[in-house]
């Protein structure tokens, strides 16, 4: 679609979404479409601030907030197309012009920011809000958008908004660089292995093994990646010590392999543009910067939720080590437990005391059965349904579409489903928005996805998912309808844009439904037989709850621990993994056990701001979706009527239109301790 003329932005597909059901037309978009675009659609946006600040008319929430809201849309449209090409679908086309275009969009949105006349207006709205007679999510946004204006640098001296202008922009760079130089060290190492080194491997990894062998260009061998979803079963399973220990180190090396792709110079230089950058917005640390609009409000009460439970993971974990080293020894392994050890034998010992371990699982979690469950859990609580249109193109093949329908047949929007693990996009598992939901202007309907990175099973044979992998589904079906179920007028309130601490209860929260006894009983059907789980192997599976929780809290919150380390201290280390290993030391983190995410692969934190600062807040959420469930505990009904109402309408549809602590003692009626979260997990 390139062409010599100037870019139509009304009519580019790019820009004009004309495919089926309103969705892009990606039979029509290019990779080298995106770079014009963009430039064409930057100018047109500068081009609507321009108008706005320059209105010779006195500021109006009209002319002025929502004229704000709703111009950028072409922006937006090429925006929400090609950020999800570079995280589900890259190529060397797609990474160059991520490089060229983060710092652009960096200094574009600063330029927004720091403009004077648009501040001008928006801070003489904001001075007489209380005189306005606004409705209460219109307040809000005013608030917020003043808030966000003045932490963006709108009342720094020119010389100051230059500096961090240049500050954003160069950060944009090293978050695209950090999370490229990750996809190239998890896409490169592979270790190919033969029959006669599989033992102790289940046919379901085998399986999976072998199509990533394929897919490879070695049919007839066996790869090992580092996909989560087939190193942390291998790393499970695998006889073998030796191959254990290789994945593991490549596994926790990723990003620290010295040359082009070491993320080691690109965390201390981006360490240092954020201290930067906090100290000359007038905070003491980044930390305080990005905690002012959060739940937790400052460093020190995030340490108050995390030491504590800190303190009850790590005596869990020395007592689960005990027991591993006994299991080894029994074995006839002289050998201390080491981090390529600690899942091979936690299986073991989870067989032991529960008779069985998590293989007997999988042939009962079918990944399309576990997508119903979804789906059918969401018609249970909130009357959705879901209803599959096929052939149509998106990003890749694997895609599929889906109609979202209320009760009453009317469509409230549309859901995109990506679940196959490729060497083309990142690990881990999101969700996101081609197009967010709001009333303001002409309205816009939700399109909402979901990425996932599951094994692919060979031709014929269905998709089977591990217990974590079917929370995981779970987890981002739960953010997809928060996005969905929006109900609010104003985008910048929509869906996910509430406070970090806060976007992870309704995710963290849906999960609980998935080991519900019904939803298992209805949907957890064994892949050759259509038999449901066993009565017995689902009482184990519940009873085996909290089985491991020292390990997995372990590995969480020294990762949040971490990040907060970083980021609470008044400047930058020199050399961050000479930190992150005295941070451990002090913690004294046990010697078998890595971070979930350590510092140079942690894309949450260096692949962009998003949960820099922010990583303690799936625990913060934990506290609140623990205390939410039990709530429809309590009823003796999970899928409670009017319990879902209200969960509905205060959480899920409310988006940020009101103070998070609001919206949940409006559920709830009361905010939770951490109690019950430290229950959940088996820690107290």
């Amino acid at each position: 679609m390139t062409s010599e003329t100037a870019v139509n932005l009304d009519e580019h597909p790019l820009t004009k979404w004309n495919g089926p059901l309103g969705l892009p037309d990606f039979s029509r978009i290019g990779d080298g479409d995106f770079a014009e675009v963009f430039e064409a659609a930057l100018k047109a946006h500068e081009a609507e601030i321009d108008t706005i600040a320059g209105n010779a008319e006195p500021a109006t929430i009209e002319n002025t907030m929502e004229a704000l809201e709703l111009c950028g849309d072409a922006l937006d449209r090429v925006s929400s197309i090609f950020w999800c090409r570079a995280g589900a679908h890259t190529n060397d086309a797609i990474q160059a012009l991520e490089r060229d275009i983060a710092p652009k969009m960096a200094r574009h949105y600063s330029a927004i920011s720091m403009n004077a006349k648009l501040f001008a207006r928006i801070d003489a709205l904001y001075t007489q809000r209380e005189k306005l007679g606004l409705d209460a999510e219109t307040l809000r946004v005013l608030e917020k958008t003043w808030k966000n204006f003045v932490r963006a640098g709108a009342k720094l001296d020119p010389e100051g908004k230059n500096r961090l202008g240049a500050i954003n922009e160069e950060l944009a760079s090293l978050g695209a660089r950090f999370g490229q130089n990750v996809l190239h060290d998890e896409k490169e190492w592979v270790l190919f292995l033969e029959e006669g080194d599989l033992d102790g491997l289940p046919a379901f990894l085998r399986d999976a093994m072998a199509q990533a062998a394929e897919a490879r260009g070695r049919k007839g061998l066996y790869a090992v990646t580092l996909s989560r979803s087939i190193y942390e079963p291998f790393t499970s399973y695998s006889a073998r010590r030796d191959l254990r220990e290789q994945a593991w180190k490549a596994f926790i090396r990723r990003g620290e392999n010295g040359g082009e792709t070491d993320n080691g110079a690109v965390v201390a230089k981006t360490l240092a543009l954020r201290a930067e950058k906090a100290k000359l917005l007038g905070y003491d640390s980044f930390a305080a910067l990005k905690l002012d609009d959060t739940m937790a409000k400052t460093a020190k009460n995030v340490y108050g939720l995390l030491d504590p439970v800190w303190t009850k993971a790590r005596k869990k974990a020395a007592g689960d080590q005990a027991e591993l080293q006994r299991l080894a020894a029994a074995a006839g392994s002289n050998e201390i437990i080491a981090g390529w050890d600690w899942r091979y034998y936690q299986e073991k010992l989870r067989a032991e005391k529960f008779a069985f371990d998590e293989a007997e699982l999988k042939p009962y979690l079918q990944l399309e059965r576990i997508i119903d469950a979804c789906f059918d859990v969401a018609g249970k609580l909130f009357g959705l349904s879901f209803v599959e249109e096929k052939g149509i193109k998106a990003w890749h093949d694997d895609v599929r579409v889906f109609k979202i329908k209320r009760k009453d047949g009317s469509e409230l929007g549309l859901f995109q489903a990506d679940y196959f693990a490729r060497s083309s996009k990142r690990s881990g598992a999101w969700m996101s928005a081609l197009q967010s939901g709001y009333k303001l202007g002409k309205g816009s309907s939700p399109i909402i996805y979901n990425i996932m990175n599951f094994a692919k099973a060979p031709a014929g044979e269905p998709a089977l998912l591990s217990l974590d992998e079917a929370k995981t589904l779970f987890h981002e079906f739960g953010h997809a309808l928060h996005g969905m179920l929006t109900d609010v007028t104003w985008p910048s309130v929509a869906g996910t844009s509430v406070s970090r601490d806060f976007v992870e209860l309704p995710s963290q929260l849906y999960e609980h439904w998935l080991t519900v006894p019904e939803v298992l009983e209805k949907h957890a059907l064994h892949y050759k037989t259509g038999k449901p789980m066993p009565k017995e192997l689902l009482d184990k599976m519940l009873a085996a709850k909290t089985f491991g929780s020292g390990f997995a809290t372990v590995e969480f919150t020294s990762s949040a621990l971490v990040d907060m380390a970083y980021h609470a201290r008044p400047d930058a280390p020199d050399e961050p993994l000479a930190f992150e290993a005295e941070t451990l030391k002090q913690l004294e983190m046990p010697d078998a056990i890595a971070m979930r995410h350590r510092t140079p692969h942690f894309q949450h934190v260096f692949a962009g701001e998003g949960y820099s600062a922010g990583y303690y807040s799936y625990m913060w959420s934990e506290v609140l979706d623990a205390d939410a469930f039990a709530a429809f505990e309590e009823t003796g009904d999970s899928f409670n009527p009017a319990l879902a109402e209200k969960l509905r309408k205060h959480i899920y549809a409310a988006g940020g239109s009101r103070d998070p602590e609001d919206l949940y003692r409006a559920f709830r009626g009361k905010m939770p301790t951490a109690e019950a979260m430290m229950v959940k997990r088996g820690l107290v």
